[in-house]
Formats: structure tokens, sequence, C-alpha cells
């Protein structure tokens, strides 16, 4: 069977939207899973239902990657969007054509081909998603080398070029997962500009005339399908083999945090996606962070207890969903910053997100690094609902005590690999977190529950604070706790909603 490319495409008898030719906007610099499930998936989008009639020249961060296996295509690759949508079960298919190549800079010739793009009067946007680890400076780079180690430092060159050659400014659209990344990468680009002396003409240049936008992004993407099984059927129903084959979750938001004139630049809005223009991005982080993230880490480390495995299943457990919803809608939403009917969808969406069919989300990989993560996706929203409230919210008060008893259950042993606990229905887990985290629990194994909870609440290590002193919060985790280990973790998250 023939490897995918426009040709043997047109053999297939697909029949979705395709663009053969269209002039290079956007120079993006990362080819993996993730942007070619999303930022290039918005672009054909936007290519089909607003004529935007654009490609993205994708740029490989590293040496090694996959622009051999683009270029082979021609730029083409089937994408599966996947999940639950209202409660019903979507597998969507779509080839993505918005991608016209792929360069490696550290290829000479692919170089110069990355200089040409970025001076051409067609070019409008840089999109990145290098890793978190991508945004660094890096004071070895030059601008002499062909190309810099850092992604930053590529993009003082390529910027550099641009002015040189005297064209407009750009928009650069950071997907990164960290926080500010836009405003990061500028300042990154700026060190450069001092350490290479540049002319502070150019300076103005990215100062003024480039837009450096923060965005949060927000879409699970799984990546290759490992099946063999499933990979022979989708080959034989499509007319073609594919290694590119990539595949996400149907849920995909993107906000892009820039001034009001960018959102009628962009196609997104007058193509009808999901990607929205905002002064600031920082509430809906701050949604994302404690809506979906928050729901993980409030409910799986007692649902993992109580028996359950992987994400999907619990949203069929009427306590455990019922418990998680509870939290959501009664105490986590109430205190966020935005219109409630924007958090409204988005939280009403996650259960369909962790219902998805195609996605084995396992609880124990949530679990990982709890500590910091209940401390940062749940005490916010644990505190201002206290502050709004005067009262403790009960379901997040119950999450306290579930990860206490996570780190707690019939501790075994400490080792190289974590915290080896039981569960109640006897099989042993090795709970990951910090050393000292671990080491912690390990040292208190065997408190009493008063005295375990004494002294988790009162370790500022951890939280920041003395948990002792929010009134009330002490003798309830008590209470809980005990609870869970008496009754079992589901019965006591259905306690809570009570």
């Amino acid at each position: 069977m023939e490897k995918l490319n426009y040709e043997v495409l047109k053999k297939s008898g697909y029949k979705g939207y395709i663009l053969e030719n269209a002039p290079e906007k956007v120079l993006q610099f990362g080819e993996g899973n993730f942007l070619r499930a999303f930022t290039n998936y918005w672009f054909d989008v936007a290519n089909e239902k607003a004529g935007w009639n654009g490609k993205c020249c994708l740029v490989q961060p590293i040496a090694p990657g996959l622009a051999d296996m683009i270029n082979e295509q021609e730029g083409l690759y089937t994408l599966y969007l996947r999940g639950m949508e209202n409660g019903e079960k979507i597998d969507y298919k779509r080839v993505i054509s918005s991608v016209s190549r792929c360069l490696n800079p550290y290829k000479k010739e692919d170089f110069d081909a990355m200089m040409q793009v970025v001076v051409s009067d067609d070019l409008e946007y840089i999109v990145s998603n290098t890793t978190e680890a991508g945004i660094v400076y890096d004071p070895t780079c030059q601008l002499a080398d062909e190309p810099c180690a850092s992604f930053p430092g590529k993009l003082t060159q390529v910027l550099y070029k641009r002015w040189q050659a005297g064209k407009s400014g750009l928009v650069i659209l950071s997907c990164e997962l960290i926080d500010n990344n836009g405003k990061e990468l500028q300042k990154c680009v700026l060190q450069y500009v001092d350490q290479w002396g540049l002319e502070d003409a150019f300076r103005a240049y990215v100062n003024d005339q480039c837009t450096f936008c923060s965005t949060l992004v927000d879409r699970i993407v799984p990546g290759r399908i490992r099946d063999a099984e499933e990979v022979a059927r989708l080959d034989k129903e499509n007319g073609y083999t594919d290694p590119l084959t990539d595949v996400g979750e149907i849920f995909g938001v993107w906000n892009i945090e820039g001034p009001e004139w960018l959102a009628e630049k962009l196609p997104f809005k007058k193509a009808g996606v999901n990607c929205i223009v905002v002064p600031d991005v920082t509430p809906y982080k701050k949604r994302k962070v404690r809506i979906l993230n928050g729901a993980h880490t409030g409910f799986v480390l007692g649902a993992y207890l109580g028996g359950y495995d992987i994400v999907r299943d619990c949203m069929y457990d009427d306590a455990v969903s019922g418990f998680m919803n509870t939290m959501l809608f009664d105490e986590i939403l109430p205190v966020l910053p935005l219109p409630k009917d924007e958090i409204e969808s988005f939280a009403g969406a996650v259960q369909d997100r962790f219902k998805n069919p195609f996605v084995n989300h396992e609880l124990l990989s949530i679990a990982l690094n709890s500590t910091s993560k209940w401390r940062a996706r749940n005490m916010p929203s644990f505190l201002e609902y206290i502050e709004k409230f005067g009262k403790l919210p009960s379901c997040m008060t119950m999450s306290f005590a579930a990860y206490m008893a996570f780190f707690s259950n019939d501790i075994q042993e400490l080792n190289d690999a974590g915290l080896v606990c039981r569960r109640p229905k006897g099989n042993t887990y090795t709970a990951s977190d910090d050393r000292w985290v671990l080491e912690f629990y390990y040292e208190h194994k065997d408190d009493s529950v008063e005295d375990l909870v004494h002294a988790v609440m009162t370790n500022e290590r951890m939280w920041g604070r003395d948990l002792t002193q929010v009134e009330g919060f002490e003798a309830a985790t008590v209470e809980n706790l005990k609870k869970i280990r008496r009754d079992g973790a589901i019965a006591a998250y259905a306690s809570a909603c009570k």
C-alpha cells in the first residue's frame, strides 16, 4: 500500500477538504504530535471555513525530527479527533493540508531555506512549542551560529534577518506550557539583543513592531496509534499508509493574549473555531488549572484507593462523578473571576473529556507529585471559598483527607522508586513525589490519625503556611481521614456531597 501524498490521496477517493497550494504565512518551530493536532488543525479549518489560503512551514527545534517523513508525504497527514461531546462518542477524521514542508535548520540548505521564508512578504506568524525547556536564555549562542542551539536564539536570528530586509513585524504565538510564555520569550530575545550588541533600532522593532502573545493551549494529544491491528484496519479503510497519523481529543481551546486588532487579523474568529483573543490570558489559565487540573487532583487519589485505575471508569461511578461535580460547580466555580456561562461551559465539558473512550488516563500517572499539585491547583480555590463563604468546602476538605490517605495507606517501605503503600483491595502501589515528601510520610507511618494530620498541616514547606490556622480544618480532616480508612474512599466521597 502506498504512503500518503497528494497523488495517493486523490486515488484513495478522499472526499474531505484539501488545499494543495498556498503561500507560507506561518513559520512554526515544532513539528511534533501536539502542534500538528492543534495549531495546524486550526489553520487547516481556517483555510476551509474562512478562506485564509495559507500554509505552515514547519521547523525542527532540534536536529533529530520528522522533517524527512513530513516532506516525503508533502506535508499531508491524517488527524483523528476522538472523544465525547455532549454525551456522544465522536471519532472524527481529517486529512490536514495546512503544512507545506518541514525544514531541519541543522542542515545548511534548510537553514538558508528558513531564512528565505523569514524575509517573505507572505509571512505573518511565528508559532512555537519547543517544550517547557525551550524558552531559556543560553549565553553560549552566537549570532553567527547556523542555527543557535536555543529556540530564543533562533528566533532572534530570524527576527534580525527580517528587520535587516526591511520587512514588517510578525505575530509570535508561543504555545509552551510555562507562565507568560510570550513575555518570557520576548525577554530572552532582548537578552540576545544585548549580548550580541545589536542595534537600538532592532530592539525597537522587536518591542514595537513584533507582537509577542502569551497563549494557553488545551487539548490532550495521545499522538500515535500504537495498536498494530487498528493501524492495519485504518490503512485499509483509508487506502494509504500514514506513519504521521496523529490523534487528539475532540475538545480543544486556544486562548491568545493580544491586542483587539489581532482578533480580526487571525482567521479563527471567522472560521468559528474555539480560539479567542483576550487582553489577559491569566484568568483562562486559572480556569484550566482550577477546573480541569483541579478536578483531576481533587478526586483521583481517593478514587484510586476506592479501586479505580483509569479516569474514564470513575465517571461512571455515581459517587465519584457526583463528588467531582459538586466540587466543581459548588466550590470551585463560585470563586473564579470569569463570566459564569464561560466557566460553566468549560466545566461541563470536563466530564465528557474524562469519559473519553479512546484515552486510558491512569490515575497513578495523575497522582505523580500530588503534594505540589494540590497546593497549586486546589489550595487557592479552597482558601478563596472559605474567604468568600465563611465555611469549609466539604468536597475539597474531603479531597485533602484523600490526599493524605493515599500517601499513608498501609505503608510498606520507602525505596528508590518511591513510597510503597497497600491499597484496601490488597495490591501495593508506589506513590511518587518529591523525595522529602515521601521521607516525611515514611517517618510518620506509625502516627495516629490525629498526629499525622497535625504533622502534615503544620508542614509549611508543603503548603507555604500552617493549615491548622484555618478554623475547623484540622478537626474536619481528622474525621474525614478516619472515615476514609473505616468506610472506604468512595463512601467518604458520597458523604461529602450530602
